[in-house]
């Protein structure tokens, strides 16, 4: 297949960790990509240099037909609108870019939290695809992108069919990674929403990558209860929870009533087991949160922990893991608390229920 004769026209907004590993691996596949990258510094490297592209093929000066704005331009006409920006930004850069969609394009949603549905209230449901992310990546210094695991795409629309669409974007996005389709984004999202709230944020909060701080039992102990508080406010949202890219099965990883107050069973250990696993797998990842604190820019914390705390008040439901978390985490941002083990330490003890 020849991608110049065959492409979608293809606008990539926002050059972080995400954007600029996709926009890399298509340029590479030969596709022609444009891309927003909101600060001139960022656009002039990659326009004059190109992306640095650090992933399992080793490091690379990627060179191909990119075109680079600081601003959205006044007029044009894309297929797909992939929005890489950070959740707390994905609202402003679909108004920002609406009148850029093609006549049937798309914008497609790369952010963690439930962003699909703020999207949809700036150009509706019906030109919104989801594209969960099961990969992590960072960009280390300007313009250099490192893919920092492994993982896939799970592809997906709102009303839950099968968007014709949704097969051309997996043409596109192949050339990134593998690609699987979902027809429960709602719950692909709310299961990658709990692996947010968990991995990502105690990350945050532990100061360290994902893999050194699951080898604490206590940790571990937190993702499940941050897995459990998700899962029981994604059941009262009328939303049932899928796998994420076919690994994960999060609601095993739940603890049960008999569990709540328990430290030790055979499925506890099982699931111990799990964890350690998962930070193995992700050992290299580390929170992007915990990059935005480290350069003064704000976590999108309210759109993952927060969005559980806020739908738990909603519905009755105690998430005191996820709440204290949120607030640890807007704690560091203004500088009031120092991240690292001995902090999520605090929260464990503060978080064991009464007599425990």
């Amino acid at each position: 297949m020849d991608p110049a004769q065959t492409a979608p026209r293809v606008l990539v907004v926002g050059c972080g960790g995400i954007g600029g590993v996709i926009l890399s691996r298509l340029l590479e596949g030969g596709w022609r990509v444009a891309a927003v990258a909101r600060r001139e510094e960022i656009a002039q490297v990659l326009r004059t240099r190109g992306p640095v592209l650090r992933d399992e093929k080793g490091e690379r000066t990627v060179r191909g037909e990119l075109e680079v704005f600081v601003q959205p331009p006044p007029e044009g006409a894309y297929d797909f609108i992939l929005l890489a920006t950070p959740p707390n930004g994905v609202e402003a850069a679909a108004r920002d870019t609406a009148h850029l969609l093609a006549p049937g394009g798309a914008m497609v949603v790369l952010q963690n939290g439930l962003c699909e549905e703020l999207v949809a209230r700036v150009v509706g449901e019906d030109k919104v695809l989801g594209a969960i992310v099961a990969w992590g990546a960072s960009s280390p210094e300007t313009g250099i992108y490192e893919r920092t695991s492994s993982g896939g795409f799970a592809l997906g629309a709102l009303s839950s069919k099968q968007d014709p669409r949704l097969t051309r974007l997996a043409e596109l996005l192949s050339a990134v990674s593998q690609v699987a389709f979902t027809e429960n984004l709602r719950g692909a999202r709310w299961s990658k929403l709990a692996i947010n709230c968990a991995i990502s944020t105690l990350g945050t909060v532990g100061g360290s990558r994902v893999g050194p701080l699951l080898r604490h039992r206590f940790i571990r102990r937190l993702a499940m209860e941050v897995f459990t508080e998700v899962f029981r406010v994604a059941q009262a949202e009328n939303v049932k929870l899928e796998k994420v890219a076919s690994t994960v099965d999060l609601e095993w990883l739940t603890l049960k009533e008999s569990e709540q107050h328990s430290r030790g069973s055979l499925s506890l250990v099982g699931r111990h087991a799990m964890l350690l696993a998962i930070g193995a797998r992700y050992r290299r990842l580390r929170s992007s949160m915990l990059a935005a604190i480290e350069r003064g820019r704000e976590p999108p914390v309210d759109f993952l922990n927060g969005e559980v705390v806020q739908r738990g008040k909603a519905h009755g439901i105690p998430v005191p893991v996820n709440e204290h978390l949120l607030q640890a985490v807007h704690a560091m941002s203004r500088r009031e608390l120092t991240p690292g083990v001995e902090t999520l330490r605090r929260i464990y003890e503060q978080t064991r229920p009464q007599g425990h």
